[in-house]
């Protein structure tokens, strides 16, 4: 039995009652924080209070063993972290005490887009870190909306109650007043869809569809800055932006087989060579898998 299981039913509390996290969330972190009392045997809040930075680095070194990614080993860290301030609290452990941990560094090199994996990892963590939970869900499903469907964050916002209930298509205005039909996935219209229902604010069609805290329409600035917290803590680059995940929605597609014709529709683009560009990405995301699967070639 985990030494630190009377610890873990009261996080899983707090989490789900205090914190008001996901269901996700929630599991997540109690399996971190399980984890991390099991590999350390902490059976109290003062032994988990008590840890030291070598201690918790000691412990992600050995996760790294066992194959973590960078994005994974990132949330693991948010994740402790959380546990340990929380036990410090419970502790009445001294301010400014803490251990101090950074995440994993990102090797500096040319903008690139996110991976699949990296943009959910960077979605779910802008929604677990929000303030309030309706504000998480606000800018999980614009962040959907510009991974998933292309859209500029100006083109997200710019949306209105009007535009609900989503379908399969989307009419969006963009640069020049040019509209676009873009595809909307299931993903993204449950995104949207759980955004409005938990909206404090009565969404009426005059409005922006997307508000801020008090009521007002939002500003691309406060999404900039819950995705630069969630970068910063999954260790992703300064690239790693809002629009990336435009640029990253475009170069999956084109890697997966779509016509440059046809993304430029898709994007909103005036002309192709605007849409050229993702050829090039495409090129050197090719190239650095080529490198991976074949080091030897470039030793």
């Amino acid at each position: 039995m985990n030494p630190g299981a009377s610890l873990l039913e009261e996080w899983n509390a707090h989490l789900a009652r205090n914190r008001r996290r996901s269901v996700h969330t929630v599991r997540a972190y109690v399996a971190t924080a399980a984890r991390l009392t099991a590999c350390l045997a902490l059976p109290e809040w003062n032994d988990v209070a008590a840890l030291t930075t070598r201690d918790i680095r000691g412990h992600l070194a050995a996760r790294r063993a066992e194959g973590l990614v960078n994005a994974s080993a990132a949330r693991e860290l948010s994740a402790i972290k959380a546990f340990v301030a929380y036990a410090r609290e419970k502790a009445g452990a001294e301010p400014g005490t803490a251990p101090r941990l950074r995440g994993p560094r990102i090797k500096k090199g040319l903008p690139r887009p996110v991976t699949p994996d990296e943009a959910t990892g960077l979605v779910e963590l802008v929604e677990d870190n929000a303030a309030q939970t309706w504000i998480g869900k606000r800018d999980a499903a614009i962040l959907l909306l510009m991974y998933g469907a292309g859209l500029r964050v100006a083109e997200a916002l710019s949306l209105t109650p009007a535009n609900l209930p989503l379908g399969d298509v989307l009419i969006v205005t963009g640069k020049g007043a040019r509209q676009r039909a873009v595809p909307i996935l299931p993903r993204v219209r449950e995104a949207v869809d759980a955004y409005v229902r938990a909206c404090p604010w009565p969404l009426d069609p005059g409005h922006a569809l997307f508000r801020g805290a008090k009521g007002g329409p939002l500003g691309q600035g406060m999404v900039q800055k819950a995705t630069a917290r969630a970068r910063r803590a999954l260790g992703l680059p300064e690239s790693a932006t809002p629009h990336a995940l435009r640029h990253s929605f475009a170069t999956h597609l084109l890697g997966s087989g779509a016509d440059l014709r046809s993304l430029q529709e898709l994007l909103g683009h005036a002309s192709l060579g605007s849409t050229q560009i993702y050829t090039k990405v495409d090129a050197a995301t090719m190239l650095n898998a080529y490198r991976n699967a074949h080091p030897r070639e470039h030793d």
